[in-house]
């Protein structure tokens, strides 16, 4: 049963096991005492702050571990904000940043900050001068994360901290889809990450923050982890990430080329075997193991609970899922196709023969889904073209969910001359996203919205 959603939680490393079980016996006193049992607890804890520290490519006593990676990315933001309160309280983030740092700055506004997001390209990418354009005299902090965790795009940290630099403005970078592959380039200032990602246990963060960074901890006050992350550290948890971090790191190179031979042949067999799909996010500036592509008139929903049952575990972006009515901020901010959105991250030691099976059963289910919802074939069949054609055409889909007033835009299409126009009114906040894709994917031309009592009206001119 292959699992093929490692950029959610990676399977534990059998290295992260066998640390865990050791430090058990040897690691449950508390490492701030000065008795024989303290003492072989705090080298445990020391060692496994040198190992995650030379991992990040920073000081020892510039990291500090935390009970998750989203604890190390709100303490971050909210020391550093707090550390610079005299210069001002803005802070400029991505689009398409992770919840967690979206969620930081959302409480960072609703405390009387102001927040700035870069736009990113149809890639998922940013830019330096997006960041040097967002900047100001009284920003605090900037983020910006090291690569998306949903297309895999890897984010040019380097420039953009040039840039902070230049404007004396600290960068913390989200590094938690890509520490496990390789230290971050650049000069960023704060760091946060989480072992559940790179095959250490759940439970565990870090957060390196620079010598020369002005930090100020918020929540309350504790003596551990530099004042940093108080409580009682999870010992053996910390010392199991650090021996995981250190061991996929030794594996990182050969396991990313061996990979992103087995992505590339997914993103390349998946174009063509699979009618009206898109495949996201950077081809190139990537990680090695992640793909995410989206298929038109497919619920998403009802793709992966196929897949499951032929025994893959994927994730998805999808907007058409029971958890979620707006599509994911991530390709929203792209603007490409949600619907049937399927992301494939593949752990270390997939096979060929894993990737090859799951090429296999693809196709069939996402034809499966399409004749379920009545898109069969490589488009929904249209009325023939006619000289009772009328120019312009609107068409009810209120109370139709993802994608199906996408498919109804796909059957009225050849209802009308070319130059002719259908509008779609919709109240699916999903079609505001997938209808101007649609446009894109089928060469017509997309003219906009307009609000309407009921709904919204999207507007398409047919040009082929």
């Amino acid at each position: 049963m292959p699992y093929f959603d490692t950029a959610s939680a990676a399977p534990l490393h059998p290295v992260a096991r066998q640390a865990l079980q050791a430090s058990l016996d040897e690691g449950w006193a508390d490492p701030a005492r000065l008795y024989r049992e303290g003492r072989r607890a705090r080298l445990l804890l020391d060692a496994a702050r040198e190992a995650a520290a030379e991992a990040v490519g920073c000081r020892p006593d510039e990291l500090v571990f935390t009970p998750s990676g989203t604890h190390a990315v709100h303490s971050g933001i909210a020391g550093a904000v707090a550390g610079r309160r005299r210069i001002g309280r803005h802070v400029v983030v991505s689009a398409v940043e992770h919840s967690s740092v979206l969620h930081a700055a959302e409480a960072h506004e609703a405390a009387g900050g102001t927040t700035a997001r870069v736009e990113v390209d149809r890639t998922g990418a940013v830019s330096a001068a997006g960041y040097a354009s967002a900047l100001t005299p009284s920003t605090a902090l900037a983020c910006l994360q090291s690569a998306n965790h949903e297309v895999g795009t890897v984010q040019p940290v380097a420039e953009v901290a040039e840039v902070c630099a230049a404007a004396g403005v600290p960068l913390l970078v989200d590094a938690a889809q890509s520490l496990g592959w390789g230290p971050v380039e650049g000069g960023w200032s704060l760091l946060a990450a989480s072992a559940h990602k790179w095959g250490g246990p759940a439970g565990v963060g870090l957060l390196a923050v620079r010598k020369g960074v002005r930090f100020s901890p918020q929540g309350p006050a504790d003596e551990r982890e530099s004042g940093r992350s108080p409580g009682f550290v999870n010992l053996p948890a910390i010392v199991a990430a650090a021996a995981s971090l250190r061991a996929v790191r030794a594996e990182a190179e050969a396991e990313a080329v061996r990979l992103r031979v087995l992505v590339d042949r997914i993103r390349r067999r998946v174009a063509r075997l699979v009618p009206d799909v898109e495949v996201v996010g950077d081809p190139v500036r990537r990680l090695p193991h992640l793909v995410t592509f989206s298929c038109l008139y497919v619920d998403g929903e009802a793709l992966l609970h196929e897949l499951d049952r032929a025994g893959y575990s994927v994730s998805s972006g999808s907007s058409c899922t029971s958890s979620t009515l707006t599509p994911s901020h991530v390709l929203r901010a792209m603007g490409v196709l949600s619907e049937g959105n399927v992301r494939v991250s593949l752990p270390r030691g997939t096979t060929a023969e894993e990737v090859n099976g799951f090429l296999d059963v693809l196709p069939g289910l996402v034809a499966g889904v399409r004749a379920a919802l009545g898109a069969d074939g490589p488009e929904p069949q249209a009325p023939a073209a006619g000289p009772s054609e009328a120019d312009a055409l609107e068409i009810d889909a209120l109370g139709l969910r993802c994608p199906q007033p996408v498919i109804e835009l796909a059957r009225a299409i050849g209802a009308v001359p070319v130059g002719g126009t259908v509008t779609v009114l919709s109240d699916d906040e999903v079609a505001r996203l997938d209808i101007p894709a649609w446009c894109s994917m089928r060469g017509h031309t997309y003219l906009g919205e307009s609000p309407r009592p009921t709904g919204t009206a999207y507007t398409v001119r047919r040009e082929l």
